[in-house]
C-alpha cells in the first residue's frame, strides 16, 4: 500500500463515494479509517475510536473474527469462484444455502437466492413477486405497496419503494405502480398521532383504503422494514407487522419483510418480523450475513412460494441473477459467519447492549434539550432526533448536526448521520464499557452543539 501523504494526497481525488456531493468529499476530504480490532476503528491520524455505526449496520462479529476470515482464506485458495448459474454449483454454496435455510426455519422460509448484497435482494423480491403472481394466472398483480420513511436500497425497483425523497427524486421517473403509506413515526406523522398503537390501525386503514382504491388484483406485494432503519430508527407498535399481515393475506398480497438490516440479531431475535410473530412470504437479507467481511446478500422464499415455482410449467424458470450470486468464498463466508453468530449468541448481547445504549441516551436527554426524540429499545439499533426547538420539534441545522458528529468522533465514538438524526448500529459484540464510552462521547457532542 501506498504511503499516508500519497493515500491523503489522493483522498477524493479519484473516488466518488456513496451517498454524498463529489464536490464537497474534494474540498472536506473523507476520513480514512486504516484499521480496526474488536469493535474499535483507527483513523490515518492514529485516533481511535468505538465504531457506533458497525460499519454500515453490517459488521456484527466486530473487525476481529479469524473463523470467518480463515474461512475466506481458505476459499481462495481451493477455488476462488465458480458461476451458480444454472447447471453448475460449488459445494461451500450448498453448504451455505443449507445453513440460511436453518437459521430462518422459523421464519418459514424454505428457499435461498444468494445476491451481491441488500439492493440485489430487494430487486429479487421484487421481480419474483410478479413473477409468483403471473405463474399463478394473475399477471395484473404488478403493484407494489411501502412505507414512507422505509429505505430498501438503490436499485431501480428499491429506490422505487424507497419511502424517503432523498434517494428518489435525482433519478426520476422511477418504477410505476408504487404506492406509500404513511410511516409508524409517532414523532411526525400527518395523524398527529402520538399513541402507537393508534397510529398502527390508522396506518392499516388507510393501507385497506388503497388497496380499495387500486385495487387489490392490481397489488403484487407489500415491502416494509420490521423497524426502520436509515429512516431514523422507527420501531412500530408490537401489532403493526400483525396487522400488515392480515390485510395482505385477505387481499392476496405478498409480505416481504426487508431484513437487510434487522436479521442475524441486530433486534434482539434473529429477525425483525420473528420479533413481532410474523412469518413474511420473501425476506430480502445482507450486512450481518458476512459480518460485512464478503459483500453478499440472500433473498429467501416461504414455502408457498417456493411451490408456484417449483410446480410450474416453462415460465417458472428464473431469468435473474448475478455474476457473483453464490460465490464460494462469499458463501464460505455465510456459513462460518452463521456459526458463529449462534455460538456467541449475539440476539441476547444485543437485547442486553441495546437496552443499556437506548437508556443512556433517554437519561442524556433529559440533560440535552436538543434531543427531541429517542427511538430503540429492541437490539442494537438507536436513532437520535436532534431539534432546535423541543417544542416545535424544529429539525436542528446541517452545520450542527456535523459539529456534533465530529465532536463525538473526537470523543472515542463514530456514529452516523441521518439528516436530523444520530443512527447507531454498533458490532453486537460489544461490551458494556464499550457502550458507556459511546454514550459519554455522544454527550461530549451534544455539549459542542
Amino acid at each position: 500500500m501506498r504511503d499516508d501523504n500519497f493515500l491523503k494526497e489522493n483522498n477524493a481525488r479519484h473516488l466518488w463515494h456513496p451517498m454524498g456531493h463529489p464536490g464537497e468529499a474534494q474540498e472536506h476530504t473523507p476520513r480514512i479509517i486504516k484499521g480496526a480490532q474488536g469493535v474499535h476503528i483507527t483513523d490515518i491520524d492514529g485516533h481511535n475510536a468505538v465504531d457506533a455505526v458497525g460499519g454500515l449496520w453490517c459488521v456484527n462479529l466486530g473487525y476481529s473474527n479469524d473463523v470467518v476470515k480463515d474461512a475466506i482464506a481458505k476459499q481462495l485458495y481451493d477455488l476462488p469462484y465458480y458461476s451458480a448459474f444454472a447447471g453448475t454449483t460449488n459445494p461451500t454454496a450448498i453448504e451455505a444455502s443449507w445453513a440460511v435455510r436453518e437459521f430462518f426455519a422459523d421464519d418459514g422460509m424454505e428457499r435461498v437466492f444468494f445476491t451481491s448484497g441488500g439492493s440485489d435482494s430487494v430487486e429479487t423480491c421484487l421481480r419474483l413477486a410478479r413473477q409468483y403472481h403471473r405463474l399463478r394466472g394473475e399477471p395484473t398483480r404488478t403493484k407494489f405497496l411501502s412505507l414512507k420513511k422505509g429505505y430498501h436500497g438503490t436499485h431501480f425497483g428499491g429506490a422505487s419503494v424507497n419511502g424517503n425523497n432523498r434517494f428518489r427524486t435525482a433519478y426520476e421517473p422511477l418504477l410505476p405502480g408504487v404506492f406509500h403509506l404513511p410511516s409508524p413515526y409517532t414523532y411526525r406523522n400527518p395523524f398527529h398521532e402520538t399513541d402507537p398503537a393508534k397510529l398502527a390501525q390508522m396506518i392499516a386503514q388507510a393501507m385497506e383504503d388503497e388497496i380499495a382504491f387500486q385495487g387489490a388484483s392490481t397489488i403484487a406485494a407489500f415491502i416494509m422494514e420490521p423497524i426502520q432503519g436509515a429512516g431514523g430508527v422507527i420501531v412500530p407498535d408490537p401489532s403493526f407487522m400483525g396487522l400488515m399481515r392480515d390485510i395482505c393475506d385477505r387481499h392476496g398480497i405478498l409480505l416481504i419483510s426487508d431484513e437487510v438490516i434487522t436479521g442475524f440479531g441486530r433486534t434482539g431475535d434473529w429477525s425483525g418480523a420473528r420479533h413481532w410473530g410474523v412469518q413474511p412470504d420473501m425476506m430480502s437479507t445482507a450486512k450481518g450475513i458476512t459480518s460485512g467481511y464478503f459483500p453478499v446478500g440472500a433473498a429467501l422464499m416461504s414455502g408457498k412460494v417456493a411451490e408456484v415455482f417449483e410446480h410450474s410449467d416453462a415460465e417458472g424458470a428464473i431469468f435473474h441473477g448475478y455474476t457473483y450470486s453464490a460465490h464460494p468464498v462469499g458463501a464460505a463466508a455465510v456459513t462460518a459467519t452463521l456459526a458463529e453468530t449462534q455460538r456467541l449468541d449475539l440476539k441476547t448481547i444485543a437485547a442486553a447492549r441495546g437496552a443499556q445504549l437506548y437508556d443512556g441516551v433517554l437519561k442524556l436527554a433529559e440533560t440535552h434539550g436538543i434531543i427531541g426524540d429517542v427511538r430503540g429499545g429492541h437490539g442494537l439499533m438507536t436513532g437520535v432526533e436532534i431539534v432546535s426547538d423541543r417544542a416545535a420539534k424544529t429539525p436542528m441545522d446541517m452545520a450542527t448536526m456535523k459539529r456534533i458528529h465530529q465532536a463525538t468522533y473526537e470523543a472515542g465514538a463514530m456514529v452516523r448521520l441521518g439528516m436530523h438524526n444520530i443512527l447507531m448500529s454498533p458490532p453486537l459484540t460489544i461490551t458494556e464499557a464499550e457502550v458507556s464510552t459511546i454514550l459519554t462521547a455522544l454527550d461530549a457532542g451534544f455539549r459542542a452543539a
